[in-house]
């Protein structure tokens, strides 16, 4: 029978131990070979295998022939032999091997097993990893003096990027300015493991809360709660909402009323802002007339309403009319806009 090495790939960013059956298999019945102790070979020695480190991962071509011919020999002598990878994967080593093995392949054949694999969103922990070692003691000074306000713009500028890549409709940008976002994210939650006892809150916190908001604002997906459409859906999210606001609102010790108007971004863009304004007013039924110039107050001295409220009114009755149309009244300004400065481009290059 042919000897066999197995290259044993695990996913660094699970709790050792947490391997396939076929990987527990393989560990427990042959010899285990790796480059570094850890908790991985600590708890295949404890279910009863048997791990050598026949030298610290090689880093050099000696060292690699080294463990090369450790292996060749261990599969010779047991059939099979296992190279349990580091979190880097070895794959010089694995290379080195498997051009080996193809000049002289009676030596053994190489097989490769997947022992655990990343869930979805490992790579999340790499980020909140990487950001600790940025923000604490010995890291990088810039982010160790940021505080949530000197950030705020910041934060605001990538969602602004982010929001060009979608415009222009550039995926891979888009990917690349999400990164920058969720950059701003995990920096802020960082920081705010430095706030003091009771107030002070990580992003395991930030992540718990959009876990149970997204759970609590979807029940026709979570509680067996019937929908008949999308509109129905959008009805129940804005009444949890509201209920969570009016909760909100009484756990603060706030005697008003809820209002819709409650929870409103105002510092976001005019446009939109009108936009979501009169989404919220229509949404809770309130009929209230657009503003318009009252003379009695406007006025200025020369006897003229005041343009600027004016403009102010008629640029609300705009958006109103895009709503009424179904229309974006930000992103049709936005693209007039972006159409004249390419215009304008071409006017001063020619």
């Amino acid at each position: 029978m042919t000897a066999r090495i197995v290259l044993l790939v695990t996913s660094p960013r699970l709790p050792a131990g947490l391997l396939t059956a076929q990987a527990w298999d393989v560990v427990r019945r042959f010899p285990v070979l790796a480059g570094a102790d850890s908790e991985l070979t600590t708890a295949i020695r404890v279910a009863g295998g048997t791990v050598t480190v026949p030298v610290p991962v090689p880093v050099s071509e000696s060292e690699s022939e080294s463990v090369e011919q450790t292996l060749l020999t261990a599969a010779a002598e047991h059939g099979t032999a296992v190279w349990l990878a580091g979190p880097a994967g070895d794959e010089d080593l694995a290379r080195r091997l498997g051009l080996r093995l193809a000049r002289e392949p009676g030596l053994a054949e190489l097989e490769l097993m997947y022992g655990s694999w990343d869930p979805p969103g490992a790579r999340l922990l790499d980020a909140v990893e990487v950001m600790d070692r940025l923000v604490s003691p010995g890291g990088d000074p810039w982010k160790r003096q940021q505080t949530h306000d000197s950030l705020a713009r910041y934060l605001l500028e990538e969602s602004y990027e982010a929001y060009d890549a979608i415009a222009a409709g550039d995926l891979t940008a888009l990917r690349d300015e999400l990164g920058d976002v969720l950059l701003q994210v995990v920096l802020h939650a960082r920081l705010a493991q430095e706030l003091p006892d009771g107030e002070r809150w990580d992003v395991d916190d930030v992540a718990g809360g959009l876990v149970a908001k997204m759970i609590r604002r979807n029940p026709h997906v979570f509680a067996g709660v019937a929908v008949a459409d999308v509109d129905e859906i959008v009805d129940n999210w804005e009444q949890i909402k509201a209920a969570e606001r009016a909760a909100s609102g009484a756990a603060s010790g706030a005697g008003d009323s809820p209002s819709p108007m409650d929870g409103i971004v105002l510092a976001q863009p005019a446009l939109s802002l009108a936009d979501k304004v009169l989404q919220r007013a229509g949404r809770a039924g309130v009929d209230v007339p657009l503003p318009e110039p009252d003379p009695a107050v406007d006025l200025q001295p020369d006897g003229v309403v005041d343009p600027s409220t004016r403009l102010g009114a008629q640029l609300l009755a705009l958006v109103a009319q895009a709503r009424a149309e179904g229309l974006d009244a930000e992103g049709a300004l936005r693209r007039a806009t972006l159409a004249y400065a390419a215009a304008v481009r071409t006017a001063t290059t020619d």
